[in-house]
């Protein structure tokens, strides 16, 4: 059973920085894509960050580019997600995603394997 357990998330000023991490147990970690998103309260779950099966490449929507960095470690099974520059609008709910197959994607849809979310808040 594959199971995905984030961590990192918590309550940071604006302008300061997190780490998320996921672990990833149960699954052929380094076959998988992976990707961090967020949800807000009444807002749709939306990416912040996918990174191919090698860590080779990585993609970043406009919202969140130059501020995020993902990257993974294979022999850890662990997706990371630094996060800087931190402003209120990145207050959400985090999510780490695993999709079977080697591409990445930003919706949400394409992905198989969830984790339960971690809470980020961030305080003007």
């Amino acid at each position: 059973q594959v199971q995905l357990v984030e961590s990192g998330g918590g309550l940071v000023q604006a302008g300061g920085s997190l780490r998320l991490s996921c672990i990833v147990s149960g699954g052929t970690f380094s076959s998988y894509a992976m990707g961090w998103f967020r949800q807000a309260p009444g807002k749709e779950r939306a990416c912040v960050a996918v990174i191919n099966w090698t860590g080779s490449s990585t993609m970043y929507p406009s919202s969140v580019k130059g501020r995020v960095t993902i990257s993974r470690d294979n022999a850890k099974n662990t997706v990371y997600l630094q996060m800087n520059n931190l402003n209120t609008e990145d207050t959400a709910v985090y999510y780490c995603a695993m999709k079977v197959g080697l591409s990445f994607s930003f919706d949400p849809q394409r992905y198989d394997y969830w984790g339960q979310g971690t809470q980020v808040t961030i305080s003007s």
